[in-house]
């Protein structure tokens, strides 16, 4: 590759505070700009738009991008299939995009150095709401419980609408994410 190629595509990549992008991060950020530059009806959405990481877990990779961005990027998941574009360029992988999220951990006695409150949307509860919510985009929730066992674990169950079903593996990788982002146990199901 050219090194102003590599420049066009390292454009697409916004990292915080300057760090060097992973070779992951490069493959994504360089098949999003290969869209950008190859599909007409991509072409104009993308330009505005970029990533700020990407991870692998297991069979799928997890984009990050800016909270504020996230709406357009949803737009394009569900008009325009980015998603199955990105799918095919990364042979069979799942790909799934998420909003980078901050969370703000509870003030305590011995660190009050925080002038305002803490937004209800950097809480830890608010922020895996949210992931659940990116990562499963085009499909709604309906319910979500938590059923605590007797040993103390929990385990989540979010109801999704039954008529945009995903196939299983799709469940399976979503389950596999989130619990790799968040620690926490899911399952997803369908009501009648």
């Amino acid at each position: 590759l050219g090194t102003k190629t590599m420049s066009l595509f390292q454009s697409k990549i916004k990292k915080a505070k300057g760090a060097e992008p992973t070779p992951l991060e490069n493959t994504v950020s360089q098949a999003v700009y290969e869209l950008q530059v190859n599909s007409d009806k991509l072409r104009q959405s993308l330009r505005q738009l970029h990533i700020t990481s990407a991870k692998e877990v297991g069979s799928a990779i997890v984009v990050f991008v800016p909270v504020p961005q996230l709406g357009s990027w949803q737009k394009l998941i569900k008009e325009r299939n980015l998603i199955e574009e990105l799918e095919k360029k990364f042979s069979g992988k799942h790909v799934l995009i998420i909003a980078e999220r901050r969370i703000i951990r509870k003030e305590s006695r011995s660190s009050r150095q925080l002038k305002q409150l803490r937004p209800r949307s950097r809480t830890l509860t608010a922020v895996y709401e949210s992931i659940l919510d990116d990562m499963i985009f085009p499909v709604e929730i309906v319910g979500k419980r938590i059923r605590v066992k007797l040993d103390g674990s929990r385990i989540y169950k979010v109801h999704l609408q039954a008529d945009h079903k995903p196939s299983a593996d799709k469940l399976e990788v979503y389950t596999k994410v989130y619990k790799s982002i968040t620690g926490r146990d899911i399952v997803f199901e369908f009501p009648h």
